[in-house]
């Protein structure tokens, strides 16, 4: 009999912007009894939800049921920045660039089958442009070295023959209302969401055929015989088949130990204001999203709703194995990024920061996911490398196919990649990732 305890629990850090600002529309249900299922899902996140619906479509008459440890959107599927990226996104390799031509083509066609699936999924359930708006997205230089890195991934792009469009300071300023860029670098596959708008809408849509129960951690996963049955505190699911969608969690189930890296990045959001509030247009077009010249630089979005705005901004990413960071950090970094804001917005000083948070995201050092079926009839979907929104969908999609022996090429492609490998023992992980973090920040310079 394989059996796992799970003692380490998710836990999150601070309030999450998207969530506070989200309406949920259903009832929460915790699990409350024995129940058994075709298909247990453990994770509500982009990856579980993918799988859970993917399978609705796959087996429609199939009992299929998704345990998460909290509230939908509440973890880190709502704490991200909001982007659904289509063209290369390697967080760790300093820049955006193109290595291998013909991997990152068939890295792209994974990509915009995810967003395809999460675009199918936004038009069923009638999810708002607030919420997926296939709007594109920029990526801002702030500076020489920025527009120096804009150009060589422009050079990429042109090489693997992807849309692209130059933006000059002035079309800048146009779009942001600030003066703090000095160019960008459009390009019009990514899709912006409200993450934790998207999460409840795709929970909410698929609710008719899958059951989903909320503040229900698992505590224990074990297989007896031909059977998963997975303890909560009061319930059990038992199933034949199990999909994790827990990224980095996957380890507190017993796999891919000492193999992945736990990051955490941090974003803060402002307070709702309205353009008249300030004289003038200080914040450019309703809506905006720009990522960093520099990959370790500060993601700024501007989303607005009924004639009011609000700004986040995301930076700084660490190293924590522990997977939980102190409320202390958060506050820390959000004075940071209340600098970062100040100096991109000065005529905003008197807007404050309503919310700030921190959102667990999950890397390997050969930047391939925690993948496949790890026992008989347990799969994993798991380690996004700092594209959940995207990443995690299509591991989510590619899990239920796998666990269902539906065949395809792109099944094939992904599942036929190497396993994660091994970092150093800590606590030199800590410290050798700790310190190529922070160089990398300090080198971005005013992109953070």
């Amino acid at each position: 009999m394989s059996r796992h305890v799970i003692k380490h629990l998710p836990t999150d850090t601070g309030v999450s912007g998207w969530e506070a600002t989200s309406e949920r529309t259903f009832p929460v249900a915790a699990l409350e009894h024995d129940i058994t299922a075709d298909w247990l899902i453990i994770g509500g996140g982009f990856a579980g939800l993918s799988a859970a619906r993917r399978l609705s479509q796959s087996r429609p008459d199939d009992k299929i049921v998704v345990l998460d440890a909290r509230e939908l959107a509440k973890g880190p599927a709502g704490r991200n920045s909001g982007f659904m990226i289509d063209v290369p996104h390697n967080l760790s390799s300093g820049e955006y660039s193109v290595a291998d031509e013909a991997a990152t083509k068939d890295e792209i066609r994974q990509n915009r089958l995810a967003i395809s699936f999460a675009a199918d999924a936004a038009a069923e359930y009638g999810l708002s442009r607030e919420t997926f708006d296939p709007a594109g997205k920029v990526n801002a230089a702030a500076s020489e070295r920025g527009m120096g890195l804009n150009d060589n991934y422009r050079k990429s792009l042109e090489k693997i023959g992807e849309d692209h469009r130059v933006l000059d300071a002035a079309q800048m300023l146009d779009m942001t209302g600030s003066r703090y860029y000095l160019g960008g670098l459009y390009t019009p596959g990514a899709v912006m969401i409200q993450p934790a708008d998207y999460i409840r809408g795709l929970a909410r849509g698929i609710s008719s055929k899958v059951i989903i129960h909320e503040h229900s951690p698992v505590l224990e996963l074990a297989r007896e015989g031909r059977t998963w049955r997975a303890k909560t505190a009061r319930g059990s699911v038992s199933a034949s088949k199990v999909i994790l969608g827990v990224n980095g969690h996957i380890q507190s189930f017993g796999h891919f130990r000492g193999r992945l890296m736990h990051i955490f990045t941090y974003a803060s959001m402002t307070s709702a204001f309205s353009q008249n509030e300030f004289g003038g247009d200080v914040t450019g077009v309703d809506r905006w999203a720009l990522l960093p010249a520099d990959p370790m630089g500060a993601t700024v979005r501007k989303i607005t709703k009924d004639g009011l705005s609000r700004i986040v901004v995301r930076t700084r990413f660490t190293y924590d194995p522990s997977l939980k960071v102190s409320e202390k950090r958060v506050a820390g970094i959000a004075a940071e990024q209340r600098r970062s804001f100040d100096a991109r917005f000065p005529g905003l000083e008197r807007v404050p920061m309503e919310y700030s948070w921190a959102g667990a995201l999950c890397l390997s050092r050969n930047h391939v996911p925690a993948f496949g079926e790890v026992e008989e009839g347990l799969f994993s979907a798991c380690c996004e490398n700092g594209l959940g929104t995207v990443k995690s969908t299509l591991a989510g999609m590619m899990a239920a196919d796998l666990a269902t022996g539906v065949a395809s090429p792109e099944l094939d492609k992904f599942k036929n990649q190497p396993e994660p490998t091994r970092l150093p023992p800590e606590p030199i992980a800590w410290l050798g990732i700790n310190s190529v973090i922070r160089f990398q920040e300090l080198r971005a310079g005013r992109e953070g």
